[in-house]
């Protein structure tokens, strides 16, 4: 009987992040590992996508304070490690967010009303995951990276041209079910990218306290595959990283581990205080490594962005938060019917007793 022995990368990550563009928008003479910067087309579209999003962040949160919708996570700061991975996604790869990659949803082009109608309370989703290959934002802290595991599997199985990735945090790092991805993945090879956005709290536990490992993405080596460190500010960095580990995957080199070093900028959710364990002067430190400001430098200087552009950018952001507020402005059409749809595949004999028995209350209540 032959066994094949999958092929395994164990060299470990260098300490330096990856990075093109440094905090002043100038290019760096970091080690990029053989990457390359990506074109200054391509980095004018991220901008612009960074843009649309951080605007539409900053419109959910006032939603949220006015009492428009429910807890809401922000990744306000983190805009280069969404946007950036994501953008590197192909049409048949398919994406397994997080309750804060709400950046990441509007970037793969799920329209904001069907993003935010599980924070409104309208739906448990809000979008059809095959439409826009992206999976149901997962709540519970690591279940994401089992799911993103097991899919990219079957896709392997099936011979299906098609990668997944799947964002998680450094708290969800420590978790069991990230463990099981990170084993899973490595020892079947699956085409899956994990992104670690590294935003140096979980909740409000600092990472000092969460690990004593040098860097997270040291511990891809353990597990046999290759880790990167990328500067997640640098959305050059970012896209090119996960690019080139979305291609490996596809081309039946396995899974990778990419930390990006990014900063949450605001609160763990709009009903969190977080000046009860972090100070302002920290908050005001990562500031000078904004990634919107830091690419907007180097395009001015490239020639690639000029001021009728970036006018232009911020005319289409003020678009889309107009659309955020009228999309919540409109009251939802809510089925009670919709309970039962989508729960099983082949209807259970229980849950068709209890469908009866809501049919029966509308009808009784003239809503048939």
């Amino acid at each position: 009987m032959t066994i094949d022995v999958p092929t395994t990368g164990r060299s470990l990550p260098q300490l330096q992040p990856i990075s093109f563009i440094g905090a002043d928008g100038r290019l760096t003479d970091t080690p990029t590992e053989g990457l390359r910067i990506p074109s200054d087309a391509t980095l004018t579209g991220l901008y612009r996508q960074m843009v649309l999003v951080r605007r539409f962040e900053a419109q959910v949160t006032h939603l949220t304070r006015q009492g428009r919708l429910a807890t809401y996570p922000s990744a306000a700061g983190q805009e280069a490690a969404e946007v950036g991975a994501t953008t590197a996604l192909a049409p048949n790869d398919w994406l397994f967010p997080t309750y804060r990659d709400s950046a990441a949803l509007l970037t793969r082009g799920v329209p904001v009303a069907e993003i935010l109608a599980a924070f409104r309370g309208d739906w448990h989703c809000g979008f059809d995951p095959h439409e826009y290959h992206t999976s149901p934002a997962a709540t519970p802290l690591a279940t994401q990276t089992l799911h993103a595991t097991g899919f990219a599997m079957a896709a392997k199985l099936k011979g299906e041209d098609a990668a997944t990735l799947t964002f998680l945090g450094d708290g969800a790092s420590s978790e069991g079910d990230t463990h099981e991805a990170f084993n899973f993945a490595s020892v079947w090879q699956t085409p899956t990218v994990f992104v670690l956005q590294n935003n140096q709290y979980a909740i409000s536990t600092p990472l000092r306290e969460q690990t004593n490992a040098t860097m997270l993405a040291d511990r891809a080596a353990g597990y046999g595959m290759p880790g990167l460190r990328v500067d997640g500010n640098d959305v050059a960095a970012v896209f090119a990283a996960v690019a080139a580990a979305l291609e490996r995957g596809r081309n039946g080199d396995g899974p990778t581990l990419i930390e990006c070093l990014t900063y949450r900028m605001e609160s763990h959710t709009n009903s969190d205080d977080p000046t009860k364990y972090r100070d302002a002067e920290e908050v005001e430190h990562w500031k000078q490594f904004d990634p919107i400001d830091r690419l907007e430098r180097y395009l001015r200087q490239t020639g690639a962005l000029d001021d009728a552009t970036v006018a232009e950018v911020a005319e289409a952001a003020e678009t889309l938060a107009t659309s955020v507020r009228d999309a919540m402005n409109a009251e939802a059409e809510i089925d009670p019917r919709e309970l039962f749809a989508f729960v099983y595949a082949n209807p259970r004999t229980a849950l068709a007793e209890q469908q009866q028995v809501l049919e029966a209350e509308l009808a009784a209540a003239g809503q048939a």
